[in-house]
C-alpha cells in the first residue's frame, strides 16, 4: 500500500468550520457576557461596600 502524501494529518489546506458571520455572531455575543459578567462583580462589590460601611443599629 502506498501512502499519498497529504492525506493524512495536517499537510492538507484547512477547510472552513463555520461561516464569517457565524463567527462574529459568537464574537460578540461572548463580548457581551464578559461586559454583563463585569457589570454584576462592579454592583456586587459596590453593595457590599454600601452595606459595610453603614452602622449596624445595636
Amino acid at each position: 500500500m502506498k501512502r499519498w502524501s497529504g492525506t493524512a494529518g495536517f499537510d492538507g489546506r484547512p477547510a472552513p468550520v463555520a461561516s464569517s458571520r457565524l463567527t462574529n455572531a459568537i464574537a460578540a455575543s461572548l463580548a457581551l457576557g464578559a461586559l454583563t459578567l463585569c457589570l454584576v462583580v462592579a454592583v456586587t462589590v459596590l453593595s457590599s461596600n454600601v452595606t459595610m460601611a453603614t452602622a449596624i443599629p445595636a
